[in-house]
């Protein structure tokens, strides 16, 4: 893509979410920490899968 149409897409999506906190910010802390459930249960995970393949 030509940086100008990345540019555009970047303030689109930026512009979406101050948009989205604004109007509900309930909501959007509720998918906020949904979101940060997955990446630290993700992370955790992936500890414990080398962990028992390491044999620890």
């Amino acid at each position: 893509m030509p940086p100008t149409v990345k540019k555009v897409l970047h303030w689109i999506v930026w512009g979406f979410l101050i948009y989205a906190i604004i109007t509900n910010p309930d909501r959007a802390a509720d998918i906020v920490g949904a979101v940060w459930d997955i990446i630290s249960q993700g992370v955790l995970n992936i500890g414990r899968f080398f962990n028992n393949l390491l044999g620890s």
